[in-house]
């Protein structure tokens, strides 16, 4: 929808409608977790710990061979890893939630008057008084789980819209693969020669897209943040291969 701005100003575009019937519509829908995060945290370290491996054994100047097996083993452990300590991590937002409920509903059980003086503050803090407010409390507090969810959100911090931890570690695995096998696909192709400047130059790719991509839903421009998220691959690569460089013959013989 376009808006009308303020005169003498451009028109500017607006994400979404403020007529009433649409804006009904939309609070109908609720709020969706969003996956993003999962998505780019997978999608970076795939490609940034998988090339990371690659440019150190490049450095150390073994076979590809090498460069196969060692990407492969890392691609999948770690893959599995990340994708299991995210599931993790989040299910424990899901616990914290659960156990702050349990809390909240023992606590109006037990002083009822006191959970209403709390919301009762935490109104004030907001700047209500008078009739107004102890409209607000009576209206909040008449409904035990609106009740409930205000001191989830108000006075814990908590948020209920959380993130399945299945779809999360899911979202970071496929992500991960999808982006950490880059690095690896010029060495099944190519000779070591000519699949070491394809593989830096498909890795880059990625990551200027992935944070191309990212910017989508931050302040940052497009093509900052791609080089930014470039700048950190490519730098992470460089100390890994920088590694492997000094560590070259290490051992042998």
């Amino acid at each position: 929808m376009r808006a009308a701005a303020p005169s003498g100003s451009r028109t500017i575009n607006l994400e979404h409608r403020h007529e009433p019937d649409a804006i009904a519509a939309r609070l109908a829908e609720g709020t969706k977790p969003n996956y993003l995060r999962d998505w780019v945290y997978g999608g970076i370290d795939g490609a940034v710990t998988t090339f990371a491996i690659v440019a150190g054994v490049v450095g150390a100047a073994l076979s590809a061979n090498i460069v196969i097996i060692l990407g492969l083993a890392n691609l999948i452990a770690d893959g599995i890893s990340m994708a299991a300590g995210n599931y993790s991590a989040t299910k424990t937002e899901h616990d914290e939630l659960e156990r702050a409920r349990a809390m909240e509903k023992r606590h109006i059980a037990i002083d009822p008057d006191g959970e209403r003086e709390e919301i009762r503050q935490i109104f004030m803090a907001k700047g209500f008084e008078g009739e107004t407010l102890e409209r607000a409390v009576d209206a909040i507090t008449a409904d035990r789980e609106r009740w409930i969810s205000t001191m989830i959100t108000e006075e814990l911090g908590l948020s209920e819209n959380i993130r399945s931890p299945t779809a999360a570690a899911t979202a970071t695995f496929a992500a991960f693969i999808a982006c950490g096998a880059v690095p690896l696909v010029p060495y099944f192709v190519f000779e070591p020669s000519t699949a070491n400047p394809v593989a830096l130059a498909m890795t880059a790719t990625v990551f200027f897209i992935i944070g191309s991509m990212k910017s989508r839903w931050s302040l940052q421009r497009w093509w900052v943040s791609g080089l930014e998220t470039l700048t950190i691959g490519c730098g992470a690569a460089a100390i890994a291969f920088g590694i492997g460089y000094a560590l070259r013959g290490f051992g042998a013989g």
